[in-house]
């Protein structure tokens, strides 16, 4: 993990308001078992393959008590690994979206990201593979992703439409939190409601929320 260029320091925005002691072994990289482990598992979660501590245990060499000593449980570990596959996503969405501004850069990083999470096979192969656990690690209020994403929202609300959005009465992080739900209403649809998940369905409602006087 390298520091941050430009504006793709949105993406690490999270990691700094909810670090976790994996993400500190990995930000400063003096643990190379903890690297190791870590980015095997990334590879095994990106093949389309579950994370088994187990197997990765033995792929390393090591047991059990060292792994999870290493990165900790395994519900620690696909926390780091979907939190760095957000990253680069975020930092092309912002990349992208150079020369907007105000709502309309809101929208369309939200919608970018909607739409690749929804359109990665291995991420819908993982949603697929283990419902429960991924609604617990991405959008609970325990959910240590979910905390770090409101953040970088936070962030792209107050760079765009300032700490008093719209001149109304309510803070970023308000206004982040809420974005952040719908975003997840419609990347996880078909976990939560049954309906099929749909990016441009999220745009739909971001504009609602955003762009109130615009019709689309």
């Amino acid at each position: 993990m390298t520091a941050p260029t430009h504006r793709s320091s949105l993406a690490r925005v999270g990691t700094a308001v909810a670090p976790s002691r994996l993400s500190q072994r990995l930000e400063d990289g003096t643990h190379e078992d903890a690297v190791r482990a870590f980015r095997i598992a990334r590879e095994t979660f990106i093949a389309g393959e579950r994370i088994d501590m187990g197997g990765l245990a033995t792929r390393l060499g090591v047991d059990r008590t060292s792994l999870f000593r290493w990165v900790g449980n395994r519900d620690a570990l696909l926390s780091e690994v979907l939190w760095s596959l957000a990253v680069p996503t975020l930092e092309q969405a912002d990349a992208a979206t150079h020369g907007r501004s105000g709502s309309d850069r809101v929208v369309a990083i939200l919608t970018s990201f909607a739409h690749d999470l929804i359109t990665a096979d291995y991420f819908r192969s993982f949603l697929s593979r283990e419902p429960a656990r991924a609604l617990r690690l991405l959008t609970t209020n325990d959910s240590q992703i979910q905390r770090r994403y409101v953040a970088v929202v936070e962030q792209l609300v107050r760079q765009e439409l300032g700490d008093r959005p719209f001149g109304r009465d309510i803070a970023p992080v308000d206004l982040a939190y809420l974005l952040v739900r719908v975003s997840e209403s419609f990347t996880y649809a078909d976990l939560i409601t049954g309906d099929a998940p749909s990016a441009e369905r999220a745009r739909a409602a971001f504009d609602l929320v955003l762009r109130p006087e615009e019709p689309r």
